[in-house]
């Protein structure tokens, strides 16, 4: 239920001020006086399951009590919280000794729209997505997820139908969303129908979604899900690369994206499940730094070509340039890409700098 906080310096430290500690790896270590804790806060009663940063003044995060808190970075001060309903019991055998309100709850993941004035949510236990209107803070809707839904990405019967992983993104067809759940994702338009359905060649489950741009200019993307099997596969969502499948009869069967690509797995060398992964732009035109971590506790790095995974046909793409043993079971990340230190500037006028800029931005917004 602690969100432990830190300030971690986008620039990094001066090697000729900064000494290497001492350890027992063959590679050096270099502390930065500039990252540093600031605190913790105590907004949730339960264990936290999301954040995100929609800006640098605003700071989101869901929780295993149902809500959703809004604090402000500035002075980390509470603006809102975002109650989201108890979902009842369903399915609980008979002489079940868990408690009252024992039963599988909380908010999953949300997301964010970029214009900062929608956001969807989905949670544990129950089979819906939710829409919340961020200016009043209130439900703007809930969309069911049917049994007919659930069926097409292999959601059976005793499975949960919950959300997993929530996504904003935009193809030719114009804005839509991503809702991953075990096994497949589902993309919806902004009317809330389903577009299409994203399922992995072979069955593998589920684990992130996001979507990457396409080139630096547009606002077109391609959909990105990391896999249990170690794979990075992208996806095209465009309405006109989907592929219609043979209907049964008696049914309409949804149109699958289209494989483009794949990064890591098997023939990579990499065979534990990817639980996270961030994408960096490179200052080169048409390519990215994609960021993955795994459960066995290895962080890689890999470069991507974007005109590699557009021209791919479904083949592998990308190649590994590093990788990082933290020893832990990684379940989360989040990267960014650093920033030169400018030429005869000192580090307390860079952290005076920053607190400026933050200070502007958070008076901005309100």
């Amino acid at each position: 239920s602690r969100i432990n906080l830190y300030h971690i310096s986008a620039h990094p430290p001066r090697k000729h001020t900064v000494p290497a500690l001492p350890g027992l790896s063959s590679r050096a270590v270099v502390e930065n006086p500039a990252n540093r804790e600031l605190g913790s806060l105590m907004h949730h009663a339960a264990a936290v399951t999301a954040l995100h940063f929609p800006t640098r003044g605003k700071l989101l995060s869901g929780s295993e009590d149902c809500t959703m808190a809004v604090t402000r970075t500035r002075d980390w001060s509470l603006l809102s919280s975002i109650k989201a309903p108890v979902p009842k019991a369903q399915g609980r055998p008979s002489g079940d000794t868990a408690p009252v309100g024992g039963a599988p709850s909380g908010v999953n993941a949300f997301a964010v729209h970029p214009s900062l004035k929608l956001m969807l949510s989905v949670g544990r236990g129950e089979r819906c997505m939710r829409l919340w209107n961020l200016v009043t803070g209130k439900k703007a809707g809930v969309l069911n997820f049917s049994r007919g839904m659930l069926g097409e990405v292999h959601e059976g019967r005793f499975g949960s139908g919950e959300g997993r992983r929530v996504a904003w993104g935009n193809t030719a067809g114009g804005e839509e969303f991503a809702v991953a759940f075990e096994w497949g994702v589902l993309v919806f338009g902004m009317d809330c129908k389903v577009r299409c359905k994203v399922l992995p060649d072979r069955r593998t489950k589920i684990h992130e979604v996001r979507y990457v741009k396409r080139d630096e200019e547009g606002e077109e993307m391609v959909l990105a899900v990391s896999t249990e099997d170690g794979r990075i596969i992208f996806f095209s969502t465009d309405p006109a690369d989907l592929v219609a499948p043979a209907a049964k009869e008696g049914e309409d069967a949804l149109p699958a994206a289209k494989i483009l690509a794949q990064l890591g797995g098997k023939d990579a060398g990499v065979t534990n499940r990817i639980k996270d992964f961030a994408v960096l732009p490179l200052e080169e035109s048409g390519s990215v730094i994609i960021v993955t971590g795994s459960s066995d506790g290895a962080v890689k790095l890999w470069r991507l070509k974007i005109a590699d995974v557009l021209g791919g046909a479904g083949g592998l793409v990308g190649e590994m340039v590093g990788d990082y043993e933290t020893g832990n079971r990684v379940t989360c990340l989040v990267a960014f890409v650093m920033l030169d230190l400018p030429e005869g500037a000192s580090d307390d006028v860079l952290e005076e700098h920053e607190d400026e800029e933050e200070k502007e931005e958070s008076s901005d917004e309100e």
